[in-house]
């Protein structure tokens, strides 16, 4: 691969942008892995959360400004994906350059989400049964006190940043859109499939085994998925193409 990509990554709700530090070494040398830390977390601890949807998509474009320009990708999971929609979404509006390809992991389509699901889980016994619900939290974060706390102001904000998220039908997006979901998740398909409409040219929508954070327990078939997908965005395959109405779905092991 003669050309290279920066990858924009996005956490999921309850995370730091070191969820996507070890890709550093496990992805190819061309894709390079940009985590986006969200304040509030890792080391920008200090920063006040932000609590709504649209404040922080403007407050991230307007970080990753350098970032977002040149040869990218933006990629999340779970709340990282609606981030990643969002983010696209500003973008177009305010005529700055877009993404080769939006890739969403873990997540309803933006037409399938469900602000009220969020709803009343702001107290500690209901934030830490979802951590539980969803698996993904490392055992020693629920014996640590500090940890704990962190976690779940961290996770109590970024549920109200979900929760405010309103849709807005829209044209389809210019570019491709790659998906990435568990067979276990919680998630039905449908709403997983619902991605497609925001998809202008190509969709991919690639299978796992696993539940919501399939990411990590078949990591080696997902960024190997991931950076076929990356590949065809990077290589690109002609502006009639890219935005034919294409559609496939992949099945991965």
């Amino acid at each position: 691969m003669d050309a290279s990509v920066s990858l924009l990554c996005l956490p999921c709700a309850g995370a730091s942008a070191t969820m996507y530090l070890r890709w550093r070494r496990l992805l190819p040398r061309w894709v390079r892995i940009v985590p986006v830390e969200l304040p509030g977390r890792g080391g920008r601890l200090s920063e006040r959360l932000v609590r709504n949807f649209d404040e922080l998509v403007a407050q991230v474009c307007a970080e990753q400004a350098e970032a977002l320009r040149g040869d990218f990708a933006i990629f999340g999971h779970s709340m990282g994906s609606l981030l990643a929609y969002g983010i696209t979404r500003r973008l177009q509006s305010m005529a700055r350059p877009l993404p080769l390809a939006l890739l969403a992991s873990g997540s309803s389509a933006p037409s399938r989400r469900d602000p009220a699901r969020f709803a009343g889980k702001t107290d500690d016994a209901s934030l830490t049964a979802e951590l539980r619900r969803q698996g993904g939290t490392p055992e020693e974060a629920f014996a640590s006190p500090e940890l704990m706390r962190i976690t779940l102001d961290m996770l109590g904000a970024d549920y109200r940043v979900c929760e405010s998220f309103r849709y807005r039908q829209e044209a389809p997006l210019p570019m491709p859109v790659h998906v990435f979901a568990g067979r276990e998740d919680d998630i039905d398909a449908a709403s997983v499939h619902a991605w497609s409409a925001e998809a202008g040219g190509v969709f991919t929508l690639d299978w796992f085994d696993g539940g919501h954070f399939f990411i990590r327990q078949r990591e080696t078939a997902f960024l190997a998925a991931l950076t076929e997908r990356l590949g065809q965005a990077v290589a690109g395959t002609g502006a009639g193409e890219r935005h034919a109405s294409h559609v496939a779905s992949h099945v991965l092991a």
